[in-house]
């Protein structure tokens, strides 16, 4: 049986004075951990989904990610800073330790939150609404857990980020 690890968020959000949307994970993946940056499993459909909305090529290394996010007015972070998990299983979850958002929230003038998935919704709810004072809109997630939401699909429901 696998065994629920403590593990704590290790790299820092991607976000300047310029963003204004603000994408929320729930927390790196295993492959995410390891790479040291966001959605780093090649099956998740988040630099697909986010490329097509914005125009851009898909990126291909940290670099060209942070700089397509950043040309486009967008922050990603996670709103759990460490937790107990399995692997990389968000259902499996507990004992949460939120991310404190006020650096972005300060540096930036976000004037939207999105959630990548019902579980980073139902966490920031829980977690950080009421110290933020902001709401947050749910998207479906990109995982590829997410089998239910074809890329075409997810591209339809995250068009909203754009206006």
């Amino acid at each position: 049986m696998t065994e629920y690890q403590t593990v704590r968020h290790e790299f820092a959000p991607v976000y300047n004075a310029e963003s204004r949307i603000l994408i929320l994970g729930t927390f790196p993946s295993v492959k995410s951990r390891e790479q040291q940056f966001f959605y780093g499993h090649p099956q998740n459909r988040f630099w697909k989904v986010i490329a097509a909305l914005t125009g851009s090529r898909l990126p291909q290394n940290i670099e060209e990610k942070k700089q397509m996010l950043l040309e486009n007015h967008i922050a990603v972070w996670d709103v759990i800073a460490e937790c107990e998990i399995i692997g990389s299983s968000d259902s499996s979850i507990r004992n949460v330790v939120p991310t404190d958002l006020q650096c972005i929230l300060k540096a930036a003038d976000i004037e939207h939150i999105y959630a990548n998935g019902a579980t980073a919704k139902k966490l920031f709810d829980r977690f950080q609404k009421k110290s933020c004072g902001r709401e947050i809109i749910g998207l479906p997630s990109t995982s590829p857990a997410n089998a239910a939401f074809s890329l075409e699909r997810l591209i339809k429901e995250w068009e909203c980020i754009l206006y």
